[in-house]
């Protein structure tokens, strides 16, 4: 499906591929994106097929963020009426989250504010060597927004989290590698074969089992150990139970690849 702004292709092995698709501004959130993205993620939540979701940015970003041009057009608007516009638009990127399968931000070039956001609400995040990652709110005279006072801080942790927001600078990808906003940096050239890579070993694994642990993991996981052995003394017997189990219990006796059916 190719919308305004928007790429949505279901690849071979359960895999589908979001593209932003707004190369002449960065891949900025435009109007239209962002009703393509509702209607995407809502399709991709209804597609059983889906096994992971992979979100990159054409060309040279992955995404600048939101529309500045309106956000700075309108000085006269009250306090009520942009909250009545933000906050539509904040959950209608986050929506990503809904998503029960795997969620892998391929953070290609520069994801900026809100851009950083969309890939903090993805569950995993791979950059580009040349990607640069940051919320520069502050240097633009805003408050963060898309969750970013939740969604970094649960990423990278509190401390590194005040100091990006606060400073609002841009960090490289090796020092997003080192502070934990992304798990892994390929090379400019292989990017995109790397992580569609990844993205085929996560949607080769048990569907029943992958959905439940993404549920336990959400925000951060749990909080305590006795929720974390309460979860895992339902989830685990859940799975236990499928058929997913009994082949993977095969393939590994036999040394091949298991073939899971989410039953």
């Amino acid at each position: 499906m190719r919308c305004v702004h928007l790429r949505s292709e279901r690849l071979a092995d359960g895999v589908a591929l979001l593209t932003l698709d707004n190369p002449d501004q960065r891949n900025a959130m435009s109007d239209e994106m962002t009703s393509a993205w509702v209607e995407a993620v809502e399709e991709l939540a209804a597609d059983r097929e889906v096994r992971v979701v992979v979100v990159t940015g054409e060309g040279t970003a992955f995404c600048s963020g939101g529309n500045t041009s309106w956000i700075a057009s309108e000085p006269d608007a009250s306090v009520d009426s942009l909250r009545a516009r933000m906050e539509p638009f904040y959950r209608a990127w986050l929506s990503v989250r809904r998503l029960q399968v795997p969620t892998i931000a391929a953070v290609n070039g520069p994801a900026i504010g809100a851009g950083l956001c969309l890939a903090l609400a993805c569950d995993i995040r791979y950059a580009a060597a040349s990607a640069r990652l940051g919320a520069p709110f502050v240097k633009l005279g805003m408050h963060p927004g898309m969750a970013a006072t939740h969604l970094l801080p649960d990423v990278v942790g509190a401390a590194h989290a005040r100091e990006l927001l606060l400073t609002g600078r841009l960090v490289d990808a090796d020092e997003a590698l080192r502070i934990g906003l992304v798990s892994q940096v390929f090379a400019d050239d292989t990017f995109a074969d790397d992580v569609l890579a990844v993205a085929r070993g996560v949607a080769a694994t048990a569907p029943i089992a992958s959905r439940y642990t993404k549920v336990a993991l959400a925000d951060g996981g749990h909080r305590d150990f006795e929720t974390a052995l309460r979860w895992e003394a339902l989830a685990q017997p859940a799975t236990l139970a499928t058929a997913d189990l009994q082949e993977g219990v095969r393939a590994s006796r036999e040394k091949r690849r298991p073939t899971f059916t989410g039953q």
